[in-house]
């Protein structure tokens, strides 16, 4: 016990030192764990004198959860000046003023963030944020898709491409579940209304805002049909479960899925990931300036220094996932002739890219992304949704135990507060 009082003190430390700083020329960054090249850090303060000829110093911190960001910046105990939440995340900060907007005058430093894809700058726009439009609040940073990755000595790639598999028997054991009730519910959700979105009754946009008792039951309804296969719900240790061969089927984010990939390749397991061809979702997180921020001005230009495309590469090399940026620089880097056959990823890349040799795990081709949808805030119909989840899990606990594990996991960031140094990558979104 001595020793933790120790370990808190001296974080606390750390964090009233921090806090002491000049605030003027102090950036404070609140993102992910494992989520950017942190030598970019270093290099941004350096760039940021010589545009500005003014000195910065980062504070960065780490989160895990965006309900643990969301419940700091709520409360107005935090003055972070940047920091990257979810798609539903910011929908929310949006609804609850809690965003600045994003000045992009950035005098004779170039804005690049010009250089955002107009695909997830329309994925943006999809965002509800009661009359504001999110691309003049938030800037897209990273983006994937949820479907299932499957081990091909077991697992056919048609089986993988229809949600419906997941009912076979033969899986029993063999399955494991990414634990994110609102990726996997939006997903499914997309599924079961294909016949109608098919024939014009309904779109994706609006289907994803549903959350009414009558679709959580029908949700609810399609994983009872499979839960007995189901060997664990995971939040991050199903990709490891996969490369030693213990599972056959995840059903998990597009970043875990490559990462799993080519560390399966490396002991001799081949493994592939396919998005169900009746739908699935595209999840995006994005930087913004919350309303407590005290540097804007950096804050901004750090939010335009990682959306220069050489940035973006490096991000994506450091962490696995996909960046929001597009461009010919990025094309370029990304495109492998020797590794990938030729797809059409005009959604991102513009119209001289519907025949381009990319990683499909990274940039599905327009055919899939456009049968998937996006994440909302659920609102007041969340506990509903939660309470669906520990259902179909068999959690007796329901809301007790998500508490009980936010107010666990908040001590832990206090912990890390300020912290700056390189950790094992493990390649998590949330």
């Amino acid at each position: 016990m001595k020793k933790l009082l120790c370990i808190v003190a001296g974080a606390l430390m750390l964090a009233g030192s921090a806090f002491a700083d000049d605030r003027a020329h102090t950036l404070k960054v609140y993102n992910w764990a494992d989520y950017i090249d942190e030598d970019l850090l270093g290099e941004f303060e350096k760039w940021y004198e010589e545009q500005t000829g003014e000195p910065v110093k980062i504070i960065y911190q780490l989160f895990d959860i965006n309900e643990i960001m969301l419940s700091k910046i709520e409360l107005g105990h935090e003055d972070f000046d940047v920091v990257c939440p979810s798609e539903y995340i910011i929908e929310r900060m949006l609804r609850n003023d809690l965003l600045l907007p994003i000045d992009r005058d950035f005098g004779d430093t170039p804005d690049y963030i010009g250089n955002v894809a107009p695909y997830m700058v329309e994925k943006f726009n999809q965002i509800n944020g009661s009359g504001k439009n999110a691309n003049d609040y938030a800037v897209g940073y990273m983006w994937g898709t949820v479907g299932i990755l499957y081990n091909t000595k077991y697992v056919t790639r048609e089986e993988a491409s229809d949600w419906n598999t997941l009912k076979d028997p033969k899986w029993q054991g063999k399955l494991f579940m990414k634990d994110a009730f609102r990726d996997i519910y939006t997903s499914l959700l997309i599924a079961l209304n294909r016949d109608k979105i098919d024939r014009g009754e309904i779109s994706v946009k609006d289907i994803t805002f549903d959350a009414s008792d009558e679709s959580i039951a029908r949700v609810e309804e399609f994983l009872n049909t499979f839960k007995d296969n189901v060997s664990g719900w995971e939040a991050d240790f199903g990709k490891e479960r996969m490369t030693q061969e213990k599972a056959w089927i995840n059903v998990t984010w597009s970043g875990d899925a490559q990462w799993a990939m080519e560390e399966a390749e490396a002991v001799g397991v081949s493994l592939d990931y396919a998005v169900p061809s009746d739908g699935s979702i595209v999840w995006f997180d994005g930087w913004v300036i919350p309303k407590y921020a005290k540097n804007v001005k950096a804050a901004r230009y750090f939010i335009n220094y990682m959306c220069k495309p050489e940035n973006a590469l490096r991000n994506m090399d450091v962490i696995g996932y996909v960046s929001c940026i597009g461009g010919e620089e990025i094309l370029e880097a990304m495109s492998d002739p020797e590794s990938f056959e030729p797809e059409d990823a005009s959604y991102f890349f513009g119209p001289e890219a519907t025949a381009v040799p990319l990683n499909p795990v990274m940039y599905p081709s327009t055919q899939i992304v456009e049968r998937c949808g996006i994440m909302h805030d659920s609102g007041e119909r969340t506990e509903n949704l939660l309470a669906m989840w520990s259902r179909v899990k068999g959690d007796n606990a329901g809301m007790i135990t998500y508490i009980i594990i936010a107010v666990a996991l908040v001590a832990v960031v206090v912990v890390v507060l300020a912290s700056r140094g390189k950790k094992k990558h493990t390649r998590k979104r949330r």
